[in-house]
């Protein structure tokens, strides 16, 4: 490259770890230039394979009986392209039950009945699980189910009337505006304050933003690709405002530039959920908003419920929020739902003062 064209070429770009519009931000690059000789990337299994690897070795390596049709399952749900997070939830569900179900006398999958299935359910609730785990645990147990009726290992007779677990309906928690507020005051680091602000702007998951690398974050439009959720498997595009975009450049002014990931821990190539969440309780303490109960997926409520409030329609919060149906998206209604609070105290106003359609009613 010639020398005259680097002062217009954002150096990191050459390594693949910035956008090229990152250079529109800054006059002079502040960051070192560094040229390493060209290397030939080595053949990396991909990440789902080597998750499917790992689980089945695990497998192997546990003293349960019917191994062999616990991995063959799992390889089953690899090929349905089945998402990572679907994987792990699937291997940790079943191998709790199978753990169980050895631990109850029984080695052979063929002597299962209803009420080993019950029993389970029963264990999991007596370790305190919440209830939607305890379902997640279940609608596991009763897909391998279906998997072994497919290969003749177990009758039908288990599949009829399906255990089920009621679910609570408790409303989204969202932040209130003052401890926000409160919250972002006491943050004095570049990459934290950066991090939490794209949490609360965009609505991302926590597992989406660790997952985000620098070349998904387009800084001319202000908006972050995700390619595809861990979770649904779905594509989406999120938007963020002008403070968390300020907070974002101060973060890629100071990061390590041959890092991949956005955001990343000290001596790390990423960043970990279990570090996310323990620097966002360090600053609740700071806050002292430690009692309060919040948590980081709290920040995608209150991102949900703000726009709700200034009158987003719930369809394009849908498509935000990346959920798979509008009936997910429609719980936030119940809880910023301006119109039935305006006709509560209408109501009650009159009740107060005495204008009742009883005082008006004729005694027959």
């Amino acid at each position: 490259m010639q020398r005259e064209l680097l002062s217009h070429t954002n150096p990191n770009y050459l390594h693949g770890c910035y956008p090229l519009d990152l250079s529109d931000y800054f006059g002079e690059s502040p960051f070192s230039l560094i040229f390493k000789k060209s290397q030939t990337p080595s053949q990396q299994i991909p990440a789902r394979l080597g998750l499917l690897n790992r689980i089945i070795s695990n497998i192997y390596a546990s003293d349960f009986a019917s191994k062999e049709y616990f991995a063959q399952y799992m390889r089953h749900k690899y090929r349905r392209n089945c998402q990572p997070n679907t994987l792990r939830q699937a291997a940790t569900s079943l191998t709790q039950f199978l753990i169980f179900y050895r631990d109850s006398g029984k080695q052979h999958l063929e002597q299962m009945s209803r009420e080993d299935i019950e029993a389970f359910i029963e264990y999991q609730q007596d370790r305190g699980l919440k209830s939607t785990s305890v379902r997640t645990r279940l609608c596991a147990v009763y897909a391998f189910i279906h998997f072994l009726i497919e290969y003749k290992i177990l009758g039908y007779e288990l599949l009829e009337r399906r255990i089920k677990v009621k679910l609570p309906d408790p409303l989204p928690r969202a932040m209130d505006a003052q401890d926000v507020k409160q919250l972002l005051s006491v943050i004095d680091d570049v990459r934290d304050c950066a991090l939490i602000l794209l949490l609360l702007r965009t609505g991302m998951r926590i597992g989406e933003l660790l997952d985000t690398k620098v070349h998904d974050v387009d800084l001319n439009n202000q908006r972050v690709l995700i390619y595809q959720a861990d979770k649904t498997g779905l594509g989406r595009v999120v938007y963020y405002s002008g403070d968390a975009q300020t907070a974002l450049l101060s973060w890629l002014k100071v990061r390590n530039p041959f890092k991949e990931m956005l955001f990343y821990a000290q001596g790390r190539q990423s960043l970990g959920y279990e570090a996310a969440r323990g620097m966002f309780n360090k600053y609740l303490q700071k806050a002292e908003l430690s009692d309060s109960g919040y948590t980081l997926h709290c920040l995608r409520h209150t991102f949900a419920t703000d726009l709700l409030n200034a009158r987003m329609p719930l369809e394009c919060l849908r498509v935000l929020l990346g959920h798979t149906s509008l009936e997910i998206t429609r719980i936030y209604a119940r809880l910023t739902d301006k119109t039935r609070e305006q006709q509560y105290f209408a109501a009650m106003d009159r009740i107060l003062k005495g204008e009742t359609d009883a005082d008006n009613q004729c005694d027959y």
